[in-house]
């Protein structure tokens, strides 16, 4: 976006903050708790938090006439907001719909000193003394991730994960992360190859601010064991172009995800005109809307229930990847997010006016 932003005449920056291992591990914590999963919090926790932002309160050099600070881990740079004054926006990416009361007990505070806040989904709002906006997530058509590849080189891409495109391909891709269910989408398509021949596919990477990624790697390696038809992948960060064959490769695209904020991983699935099952939470459904952009899929078997539904009858899948990509093409382009985004600084600059979002 910020490139974008600057052919339209915005100076736009992105900055990011510092951290070390400690930290990381508690903004993990953090990050599951405040999505739901019960994590055992700590005073040193909150404490090791707050060492860290005032480290980058200190070090971070912050100046805009509009400063947007993404996602909890940042959240406490709202206290140079009477130093340097401006427009302030909290941007939530996460489902905070079912949180953690302790740990959105500590991060409010923070969040009330912003001008706005700003959710992925309606469901992901909180009630605040704050103007609240809703602006989903996007993706960019013409990024590596995203646009038209030849046949060759996805055919290629195959051929260097040693992945034979000789039966259906089932793919997730994503975080190596307990929240994604890696395991549960072992278990589903085991269900499926009870019943039709074909291979599974998991896409996804490891994150140095992500302390459980390795452990749960090793687990659904563990877990796929020595079946020659799941391939599960680690593939390194920079990697778009793969992640783009492997999505272009697949027959059926899955993100059987516990806990989802927003879910690009399935705008990327539906632009490509991917027949998609996901699981119905976080944003998701703002996406697949069931049976007719996508199918929403509730636990393993009826996710396994979903994925068979879709192998045996290609021209239904074919309609729902159609009405997918032009879905994502009405509404989750960067185009879109970037007008977005300009219509919320015009409303937070001209604050006695009406401008819809």
């Amino acid at each position: 976006m910020v490139p974008l932003m600057g052919q339209l005449g915005v100076d736009a920056r992105w900055d990011i903050i510092k951290g070390n291992d400690p930290f990381f591990g508690v903004t993990k914590k953090f990050h599951n708790a405040l999505h739901g999963r019960q994590e055992k919090i700590t005073a040193r926790d909150f404490e090791l938090f707050m060492v860290t932002t005032r480290q980058n309160i200190a070090e971070l050099e912050l100046s805009g006439d509009m400063i947007f600070i993404h996602d909890p881990q940042p959240a406490g740079l709202i206290s140079r907001k009477k130093e340097i004054g401006k427009k302030w926006v909290w941007r939530c990416h996460i489902d905070l719909s079912h949180p953690n009361p302790e740990v959105w007990d500590f991060l409010q505070p923070f969040v009330v000193e912003y001008d706005a806040a700003v959710f992925s989904a309606p469901a992901f709002s909180r009630e605040l003394p704050i103007r609240q906006f809703l602006v989903s997530p996007s993706i960019d058509p013409l990024s590596d991730k995203n646009r038209e590849l030849p046949r060759e080189m996805i055919d290629t891409v195959l051929a260097k994960y040693g992945i034979p495109d000789d039966k259906p391909i089932i793919t997730q891709v994503s975080r190596f992360d307990y929240l994604k269910d890696p395991v549960g989408v072992i278990q589903a398509y085991e269900l499926v190859k009870r019943s039709i021949d074909c291979r599974l596919v998991f896409a996804g990477g490891t994150a140095s601010d992500d302390p459980e990624s390795d452990q749960v790697l090793a687990e659904v390696r563990e877990r796929a064991g020595s079946n020659s038809d799941i391939h599960v992948l680690l593939v390194p960060p920079g990697s778009d172009v793969d992640i783009n064959a492997l999505q272009r490769a697949s027959t059926v695209i899955v993100q059987k995800s516990h806990r989802e904020g927003f879910g690009l991983t399935v705008t990327e699935a539906l632009w490509k005109a991917k027949p998609v099952v996901a699981s119905a939470v976080g944003g998701i459904p703002l996406q697949v809307k069931n049976k007719f952009t996508g199918l929403c899929s509730h636990g393993i078997e009826g996710t396994a229930y979903a994925i068979r539904q879709l192998l045996t009858n290609p021209g239904y899948a074919k309609w729902l990847g159609e009405n997918g990509r032009e879905h994502i093409r009405y509404n989750f382009l960067i185009t879109r997010h970037i007008r977005d985004y300009l219509l919320l600084c015009l409303a937070l600059d001209h604050e006695g006016d009406v401008i819809y979002l």
